[in-house]
């Protein structure tokens, strides 16, 4: 089975309006009501489509977020029903500080092919290599690196690697400056961070370290598209997030996930810029009409592209 082309454009619609609903409080210091204004259109849009949503990956859970939360059905319920996953604006403090790459994320599969997150950390890795056995997640840093320096016939010294600048990574940024490699450190955004491994042009070979779940399962959406790596394993810091876990249908809390296990069959998959950054364009404006640019995948059509689309303001 696959997703109808047709819902590509409707999807498309979705987060470049969400997009540009945030774009307003560039620089306005005020993230909290960036976020809700993405968040109250992608939930007016994907209201308008003709399917049975429910979202799967969202805002939070409902005694959290009122909307956009988790178990929420959307859409006109006639038609598909599809499992959605939003991160309607990634990159809060990137809208409210005015700095680049803020997005806005969206992601669709057929029902229960989009593996079910809770609000937790998760370990991954993804890589722009999908030979088995290269890069792992149990294998230690060095041991990643130089398998990869060799897979690509390159030195460490050539190889970029993407992670987040957290103090949790320390030990593992000490171990790559040790190991002469080069770093991206990026400060938020761990679903563009993860897609940098897809594309030659972007200039990275490994995404790796601690960020989240739910943004996990959205990166491995897209990477699903090209001939790329993801694997992710949950951290639950307290006994609460593992009955979450257990309730969700999670049964092995130490389970390594592989890239088909999080995303099974196919998926659409919606990245919109708002600030530019390395993913994709932000939002420009010209005369009465916004212009936007999204990243979008579609598995079983072989799309995958970034693509401009005008809108009337």
């Amino acid at each position: 089975m696959s997703i109808d082309k047709k819902f590509i454009e409707q999807f498309h619609i979705v987060s470049s309006k969400a997009a540009f609903a945030a774009f307003d409080l560039i620089g306005k210091k005020d993230k909290i009501a960036a976020d809700q204004a993405a968040v109250d259109s992608m939930r007016s849009e994907l209201n308008k489509i003709e399917m049975k949503g429910k979202i799967v990956i969202g805002e939070g859970e409902l005694d959290q977020a009122p909307m956009l939360y988790i178990g929420e059905t959307l859409g006109t319920l006639n038609g598909p029903d599809l499992d959605i996953a939003v991160d309607p604006l990634e990159g809060t403090n990137f809208v409210a500080n005015n700095l680049p790459g803020a997005l806005s994320v969206i992601a669709i599969s057929e029902k229960s092919n989009l593996l079910h997150v809770p609000e937790t950390y998760m370990d991954k890795i993804s890589s722009n290599t999908s030979e088995q056995g290269v890069v792992d997640l149990d294998y230690d840093i060095q041991k990643n690196i130089y398998n990869l320096a060799d897979y690509k016939n390159k030195k460490p010294q050539d190889l970029t690697v993407c992670i987040l600048d957290r103090p949790r990574h320390k030990e593992i940024i000490d171990e790559l400056n040790k190991l002469k490699v080069n770093l991206k450190l990026i400060t938020d955004g761990d679903v563009s961070g993860a897609l940098l491994v897809t594309d030659k042009i972007y200039e990275v070979d490994l995404f790796l370290g601690v960020g989240g779940g739910p943004e996990g399962v959205l990166a491995a959406s897209a990477i699903d598209a090209f001939n790329c790596n993801f694997q992710g394993r949950f951290i639950f810091e307290n006994e609460n997030d593992k009955s979450r876990a257990i309730k969700m249908g999670i049964k092995d809390l130490n389970k390594k996930y592989e890239l088909k296990e999080i995303i099974s069959g196919d998926s659409i998959f919606c990245a919109t810029g708002i600030t530019s950054g390395d993913l994709v364009s932000g939002i420009n404006i010209e005369n009465d009409e916004y212009i936007t640019e999204t990243l979008i995948t579609h598995k079983s059509s072989g799309l995958k592209k970034k693509i401009k689309k005008r809108f009337k303001i």
